[in-house]
């Protein structure tokens, strides 16, 4: 039986322009002010701080004149009152003009005896900064509705420039909470550090966005729960106690057949190793029974390296020349190593048009599609496809950057009713609903020849076990993310190779079922 689980329970992205209704929420319903909740964000702020730096550190506090430049203030107070003496503090007041908050926050500061504190509102000389020193950076927050001009743009580059160690509070200033495509990242903030409040922001998830945000902490400032979950977005981050209520313990009383037989159309000529590694993971993670089927010299590298495998051969000793389906599986899993023959397209083509079983299409599949572009119109319904960039380009067109291709698998996914994975760091699921579940899990080793193929495996092996396609896809994404990363902590980043992740998936859904590793 299916468990269920509602998309609301992933971690909601919310974009900026709803940030202030959450704020003014939780106020309402904590019966607290503005103030207090910036006290309590800066307090987060300040803590996080302390935890990594010494009180002799030097510490640069840069304010703009809005919410964010009062959280500064107040981090930038707080971090004073706490025995850090070598705290400096500018303000950025150069229209005359301050929020309230941001206003409360300057008028505390200034009674304090010994702090060093400046308020620019029209000459700045700039503090000198070295890499042996930290910059704290309120300039501007997610609020932000232009790109930095004039001097804050300049103070950016001197900041970029210093080689501090950057603290951006929300986002780092001059980067928009969602869409950057059109804005020269030169001209923001370059942080080390960026530390976010309560949830991130979806320009955090696009690579060309890395070398801004750096590493980036969410802190929790108890903001009003009911509110949030009342908000509706279409962005989402998966976390363990996500997948956690679809991973059921299995009964004492079930038999293999309990848990899906999945059919997998892979490998070729030189290509039989994406066959295993597929066939591998798939088992790995929980499919009852798995049928390769694959050109003929396949079968005793197949039956050697995967023997709980059986294995259908196809009537071409090389490569695959028919696809047709010869028995009833919950799953059918179609690309790893398949390769582009023209025999194998239009194999993959009869395939398309007759297949009723939940479908995953990868690797050679897309690269067979992509030959033929018009096949993308004959895709079932509700299928999973899982390109990287590169194959994603292929399909669908080249894309300058990865907030353009994201929006375009949005609308790709709609538009022909699949589920399209699209392969990164923060691998995204869009969805046809126009829901995109973004991925918590994974590290830089997974880069290596056939992760992709135990991928294919491991969303198979859910598909049979009846998941819903969008639940099999972003579960799928998790366990292997997880996977990865354990076998990344046995062997390293450098050594890791993608039997490794296939190898660890059973242990990944164990640790998620049993809460066994502190971060999931």
């Amino acid at each position: 039986m299916q468990s269920k689980i509602s998309s609301y329970c992933a971690m909601k992205i919310f974009e900026s322009h709803t940030i202030h209704e959450i704020d003014n929420a939780t106020c309402e319903a904590q019966n607290i002010d503005s103030l207090q909740l910036m006290e309590r964000a800066a307090n987060a702020v300040a803590c996080e701080i302390i935890s990594r730096f010494l009180p002799t550190q030097r510490i640069v506090v840069v304010a703009g004149p809005g919410n964010n430049g009062g959280d500064a203030l107040a981090v930038a107070r707080i971090l004073f009152e706490q025995g850090y003496k070598k705290v400096e503090v500018f303000l950025f007041n150069v229209v005359g003009k301050l929020s309230h908050d941001c206003d409360e926050e300057r008028k505390k500061l200034i009674t304090m005896d010994g702090i060093d504190f400046t308020e620019v509102k029209r000459d700045f000389q700039p503090p000198y900064l070295s890499e042996n020193d930290v910059l704290v950076d309120g300039i501007f927050g997610s609020g932000l509705r232009q790109a930095l001009q004039g001097g804050f743009m300049v103070l950016a580059r001197y900041i970029n420039e210093s080689g501090a160690y950057v603290i951006s509070i929300d986002i780092p200033s001059g980067l928009f909470g969602e869409w950057n495509a059109n804005v020269n990242r030169r001209d923001m903030v370059h942080a080390d550090l960026t530390l976010s409040f309560q949830t991130p922001r979806l320009s955090f998830f696009f690579g060309e966005n890395a070398d801004i945000v750096g590493e980036w902490k969410l802190l929790d400032i108890e903001l009003d729960k009911a509110k949030m979950k009342e908000i509706s977005t279409d962005y989402y981050l998966v976390e363990a106690k996500n997948v956690r209520p679809l991973l059921k313990p299995r009964g004492k009383f079930t038999g293999k057949r309990d848990y899906g037989s999945v059919l997998m159309l892979s490998g070729s000529t030189g290509m039989m190793g994406a066959a295993v590694m597929s066939a591998r993971a798939c088992l790995k993670s929980g499919a009852g029974l798995v049928t390769v089927h694959s050109a003929r010299l396949g079968m005793p590298i197949l039956q050697t390296a995967v023997p709980e495998a059986m294995f259908e051969p196809d009537r071409n000793e090389h490569y695959i020349s028919d696809m047709t389906i010869h028995h009833s599986h919950q799953a059918v899993a179609v690309g790893p190593g398949i390769g582009t023959n023209e025999r194998t397209v239009d194999a993959l083509e009869s395939l398309l048009k007759n297949c009723k079983s939940p479908l995953i299409l990868d690797a050679d599949a897309l690269n067979c599609i992509s030959q033929r572009p018009q096949l993308l119109s004959i895709i079932p319904s509700q299928t999973i496809i899982t390109p990287h960039i590169g194959e994603f380009d292929r399909l669908f067109g080249e894309h300058e950057n990865s907030e353009d291709r994201l929006k375009k698998a949005i609308d790709m996914a709609k538009y022909y009713n699949i589920i399209i994975v699209l392969k990164g760091h923060y691998t995204a699921t869009a969805c046809p609903t126009g829901r995109v579940y973004f991925n918590s899990t994974g590290n830089p080793g997974m880069a290596t020849a056939g992760a992709g193929d135990v991928l294919t495996g491991v969303i198979a092996a859910f598909l049979a076990q009846g998941f819903r396609p969008e639940h099999a896809a972003y579960t799928g994404v998790y366990i292997h993310g997880l996977a990865g990363d354990m076998a990344a902590g046995e062997f390293g980043e450098y050594g890791l190779v993608a039997s490794d992740i296939a190898n660890y998936c059973g242990r990944a859904i164990r640790a998620i079922i049993k809460r066994e590793t502190p971060h999931i």
